[in-house]
């Protein structure tokens, strides 16, 4: 039998370890370890209420997380289900057993995640971000979400806190993600480096 060794989108020679890189205050790290499924309610039925599942946001929809587990909201009826530390086991069959009777889709390893945080508050991420993406910052605080366009992909970004968001791509675009969000950090802190 083949022993199967799992990689990550964008990892090191060999594919076993994680993207990172830093610049200035901010960090990059690809997250390997978050398990992906997509849930949709069934006609008629009403949401579960083991999991906070958030409503719609106007553009922004909404992100609810809470005890390794958090939820998307993606379309109505419709939410992306992330599990942290979860992206090695069978993390669909947890979500289906978590939000009995709906539809469950396995994510994991459609989609990568990469982390930012900030050591200087929300300043260098917001100033990444209104280099890459068009969202209304101001309004973009924590707990919301959003899928937009980051040059030629389609994105998620979800607001986790002042100081950290994580962008979703799709895997077969993450080494073209993960040179536009570094790409993007270098400039800003080599512009804070001159000015």
């Amino acid at each position: 039998m083949t022993d199967l060794i799992p990689i990550t989108a964008l990892g090191t020679p060999g594919g076993t370890q994680p993207q990172r890189a830093r610049f200035g205050a901010l960090h990059l790290a690809e997250d390997d370890s978050m398990g992906l499924a997509s849930f949709s309610l069934r006609r008629g039925q009403g949401a579960p209420q083991a999991v906070a599942l958030p409503g719609p946001g106007g553009f922004l929809g909404g992100f609810a997380q809470g005890q390794g587990i958090g939820a998307l909201w993606m379309a109505p009826d419709q939410w992306l289900i992330l599990g942290t530390g979860q992206a090695l086991g069978d993390f669909a069959a947890q979500v289906a057993v978590l939000l009995p009777g709906g539809c469950v889709t396995d994510q994991t390893d459609a989609w990568a995640g990469i982390e930012i945080t900030s050591d200087a508050g929300p300043g260098p991420i917001e100033a990444l971000m209104s280099k890459l993406v068009n969202i209304d910052l101001a309004g973009f605080g924590p707990g919301r979400a959003t899928r937009t366009g980051l040059e030629h992909m389609s994105v998620f970004v979800l607001r986790r806190s002042e100081s950290q968001i994580a962008v979703l791509g799709m895997r077969s675009a993450a080494a073209s993600l993960w040179h536009a969000l570094t790409t993007a950090a270098a400039r800003l802190d080599h512009a804070r480096g001159t000015a």
